[in-house]
């Protein structure tokens, strides 16, 4: 390699390494992206109505600090009562129940089974350590508590600074490609603009069906606050295979306090509620916005969360929509199709010359040179 290709080699090493130690701050900068675009997808639809684009952003600023604020005031109260609740008076009565049902079996089976059985105080000694342990993770957070309400607070920001003017960051984004490529990237970056809007509807529409379904599910069994958890469980939607079982943890413990057969009855309702969203709600709304494989989107949750942790996991979905239309776009038509089209040109060119003798190529490139 000349000197050169060395320098460029190790300033693209150098840039790679500066990007990984700005991971987080990229990946903060990404989800002010996706809720700016989220918010110009609103004003662009109520400027289709004749609202002024300042009047729009506005609006839109203001729907999402209303359901900003909503959330905090109608989960989180009734999420803490209920957690203050379960731990000071239900779970002393669930370790009753546990320890009656042990006596009861404890007459049923033999003796050199029984002591197989768990008992209270052996839970108990199980349990406390988990406990400690969450118990000092939470003091963590709290003490890192700062750091993440100054990064929200960089979002809110940049949020606001994209929707005031996206254009011009636009430009400069494209700025950082090559001249040539400057208008194929500019295309690029549309697609990736139209697939995240349909992606951003999509979760939008089945996170209401799920959040609807839930609240009335929990309503016909009489689970208390309904509202909340359904809520909850819409939310928690927007992470595919772990949000739902995450979602449905709260209401079966609820449950069991009240009637044990609840629970049960809580579990057959939300893998009803899961089994239609994922067998027939989703594939109909993604088939109409824009389609990810069930194996893609594992892999990619479980590729962001090991190297990128809780933020790249709950973002995983909308990179992998932007990462698709990159790789189909750059990978796939930029660089393999026209490389199969250069090779198919070439193979055409030396069969051609193969096919001609050397008199009859002569004579017809004389013709041609004639003509």
């Amino acid at each position: 390699m000349k000197l050169g290709q060395w320098i460029g080699f190790f300033a693209l090493v150098i840039s790679l390494y500066i990007l990984w130690e700005l991971r987080q701050l990229l990946l903060l900068m990404f989800a002010a992206v996706l809720i700016a675009t989220s918010l110009n997808q609103l004003a662009r639809k109520l400027r289709k109505f004749g609202v002024p684009r300042p009047a729009s952003v506005l609006v839109a600023l203001g729907i999402f600090l209303a359901v900003l604020v909503g959330f905090f005031f109608i989960i989180v109260p009734p999420f803490v009562s209920q957690f203050q609740e379960l731990t000071s008076t239900k779970l002393p009565q669930v370790l009753q129940l546990f320890d009656s049902w042990r006596n009861q079996l404890t007459k049923l089976i033999s003796p050199q089974m029984s002591q197989y059985l768990p008992d209270v105080n052996s839970l108990n000694n199980q349990v406390q350590p988990l406990l400690q342990g969450l118990a000092g993770r939470s003091l963590a957070f709290f003490s890192s508590s700062l750091g993440v309400i100054l990064n929200f607070l960089l979002v809110i920001v940049l949020t606001l600074m994209l929707l005031a003017q996206p254009t011009s960051y636009r430009k400069a984004f494209v700025r950082l490609f090559p001249s040539f490529y400057r208008r194929r990237a500019d295309g690029i970056l549309d697609q990736c603009e139209f697939a995240l809007g349909k992606w951003i509807i999509g979760a939008l529409i089945s996170m209401t069906v799920v959040a609807c379904l839930s609240v009335i599910g929990l309503w016909a069994l009489g689970i208390p606050v309904p509202l909340a958890q359904g809520v909850l469980a819409g939310l928690l939607n927007f992470i595919p295979n772990i949000g739902p079982t995450f979602s449905v943890v709260l209401p079966m413990a609820i449950s069991l306090l009240d009637a044990p057969w609840k629970a049960g009855a809580v579990f057959i309702v939300y893998f009803l509620i899961q089994q239609f969203e994922t067998n027939l709600l989703t594939p109909y709304v993604m088939a109409q916005q824009v389609s990810l494989l069930p194996a893609v989107t594992l892999l990619a949750q479980v590729f962001f969360a090991t190297f990128f942790g809780i933020l790249g996991f709950l973002l995983a979905l909308p990179l992998t929509v932007v990462g698709q239309v990159w790789v189909q776009e750059v990978l796939v038509k930029d660089v393999l199709d026209q490389w199969n089209t250069k090779q198919e040109n070439e193979r055409e060119l030396v069969v051609v010359s193969d096919s001609l003798q050397p008199d009859e190529f002569r004579e017809t490139t004389d013709t041609e040179i004639q003509s």
